[in-house]
């Protein structure tokens, strides 16, 4: 095994200093900010190809509703984090793919749409991301793990690390196709499965969530929906509140005029 994710936790988003010859191109102002952190330990020649591919599965289903901003706003947290690795200077290309599952609106029989294949345009699958919305409810977590590991363009190099975040909250093992099957094939390529329960941590384990995570050598996260987010005063404010001031003054209006 070359590479995999050995944590996901709440904190502030940095990457462990026990990573060897690893750097984050930003650092965190706080550890007690709720956010995701991404911990990797890669061999050391492993970000020498530079790339990371990642494929990011969100649950769209109705028993979403009033989670998945969160859930939105923690994947693409990771993908930020990511884009911040560099070895020995070096950014590595990070590639990004996008499904949502669950929807009943989809037109395929387990409720799964490509939304993104692996690409390098960030912008756009954030665009794509924050633009999903729910409706319906069958969310089969085998079949779209299946459709991402088998049909996306992951690169053959075994030394690429390779990345399957799952999101949502109903039952792990609904469907036909059992995900044991499927995150062990992953793992074969070289494909590491970490899943994110939107909902307690202990309801996930129940339903199997962390199951799927162990089995694909990644790790379980949860997000706890009734955590309130934390607002930590610092010495710099104040600083920053007038530099914003002074920023709106710069902007300069164009078309008509509705005063």
């Amino acid at each position: 095994m070359t590479t995999k994710i050995l944590t996901l936790v709440l904190g502030a988003a940095f990457l462990s200093p026990n990573v060897p010859n690893l750097s984050c191109g930003a650092k965190a102002t706080d550890k007690k900010e709720p956010q995701i952190i991404v911990q990797t330990k890669p061999s050391d020649d492993i970000l020498k190809e530079n790339k990371i591919q990642v494929a990011l599965l969100l649950d769209t289903s109705n028993s979403m509703d009033g989670l998945i901003d969160q859930a939105k706003s923690r994947l693409w947290n990771i993908v930020n984090t990511l884009t911040t690795l560099k070895y020995n200077g070096k950014a590595p290309q990070v590639e990004i793919a996008l499904y949502e599952y669950g929807n009943d609106g989809l037109k395929d029989e387990n409720y799964i749409r490509q939304v993104a294949p692996l690409t390098q345009d960030l912008d756009l699958i954030s665009e794509k991301l924050f633009a999903l919305r729910t409706n319906g409810g069958s969310e089969y977590c085998g079949a779209v793990i299946r459709d991402a590991s088998m049909n996306l363009n992951w690169d053959g190099n075994d030394k690429s690390m390779k990345l399957i975040y799952i999101a949502g909250n109903e039952s792990f093992d609904q469907g036909k196709i059992k995900y044991q099957e499927v995150i062990s094939g992953a793992k074969k390529k070289n494909i590491y499965t970490n899943t994110i329960f939107c909902g307690d941590r202990n309801e996930g384990i129940q339903t199997f969530w962390q199951n799927g995570a162990s089995l694909g050598d990644g790790k379980y996260f949860n997000i706890d929906s009734d955590r309130k987010v934390i607002y930590i005063e610092t010495p710099y404010d104040v600083r920053i509140s007038e530099c914003n001031a002074k920023l709106n003054d710069t902007y300069i209006y164009y078309g008509n005029s509705w005063f």
